[in-house]
């Protein structure tokens, strides 16, 4: 009888691994840089799907097909300003993935607040350097190369994602076992890349309303790019009115100073916060990007 037992609890683990998603904490110890949460922040998802008032960051895992896995892994960052989190273009981009055989994980971060956090200009990124370092940490338990791990984001996760892999130095989590926090490769959508003293709401949210220079510098990351940067596929719309072209442009730039292999690419049309299944061509994107990582040996050719 216990070994029934066992075998059902077997195939039930495996059911949910590969095609049903799985949500986990991101810490499993005290969250790190926290204050205790007020009664009144209370995570919410309002009807377009938007979520507010992150306190208990987790990771959600989407794995595909067992006989399509091809080791490579991506972790996804949603937008939404770092004042909410619109992860539903996340999850299509997810699943998306998983069709050409990359396990996706999708990260639900804590946004910048004073409320709950003791400096919320670091929040974030320590999430985003915990997923990673999960990732890599269970990287044979889920069958996936650690060395072909790679980050999405989208609009202000593209933010978080490119501090991220222009910041190999700053850690800012616990990491006693060194494990590399720094993405294989990276890929941004419509990314908010540029801090200046013309300061939206983006970053206003993040580093306050009266940045110094040194903090200006710090979080525009086209300025802090080396030959070190991860290797980079950018995506934006010419007529994007809420993250100006101008963005994605300085980056690569930065990129190509700095000799890191990538592509942009840039429509012209398509306006901001599209996904996969875009109006007109700003689904070709994943097509694109799908052939760079082949060019990268990140997907086979059969992918």
């Amino acid at each position: 009888m216990k070994q029934i037992i066992t075998l059902i609890l077997s195939l039930l683990f495996i059911t949910v691994s590969y095609s049903q998603d799985l949500e986990l904490p991101l810490y499993t110890d005290l969250i790190p840089n926290a204050k205790k949460t007020p009664a009144d922040y209370i995570e919410a998802t309002d009807s377009a799907g938007l979520i507010s008032n992150v306190s208990v960051p987790t990771i959600s895992v989407y794995f595909p097909e067992k006989a399509k896995a091809n080791g490579t892994a991506v972790i996804l960052f949603a937008g939404g300003g770092y004042f909410v989190l619109a992860p539903k273009k996340c999850i299509e981009i997810a699943k998306a993935f998983n069709q050409a055989g990359v396990t996706a994980f999708v990260v639900k971060y804590r946004l910048p607040s004073d409320k709950i956090m003791k400096d919320k200009t670091i929040g974030p990124l320590q999430d985003a350097q915990a997923a990673i370092k999960m990732v890599r940490t269970k990287a044979a338990e889920w069958h996936i190369d650690p060395q072909k791990i790679g980050m999405v984001g989208l609009s202000a996760g593209g933010h978080l994602v490119s501090t991220v892999g222009t910041q190999p130095n700053r850690v800012v989590i616990d990491n006693k076992e060194k494990v590399s926090l720094v993405p294989d490769f990276m890929i941004l959508l419509y990314p908010v890349i540029i801090y200046d003293p013309a300061i939206s709401r983006t970053r206003e949210n993040l580093i306050g309303k009266k940045p110094s220079k040194e903090a200006l510098d710090l979080y525009s990351t086209d300025k802090q790019v080396s030959a070190g940067t991860p290797r980079t596929f950018l995506v934006h719309a010419a007529d994007d009115d809420v993250i100006p072209v101008k963005n994605s442009l300085r980056f690569f730039e930065a990129m190509v100073k700095a000799g890191v292999h990538g592509e942009v690419h840039i429509l012209q049309s398509g306006g901001h916060g599209f996904g996969i299944s875009g109006s007109g061509y700003t689904d070709n994107w994943f097509t694109w990007c799908k052939h760079w990582m082949k060019k990268n040996n990140l997907l086979t050719t059969d992918n």
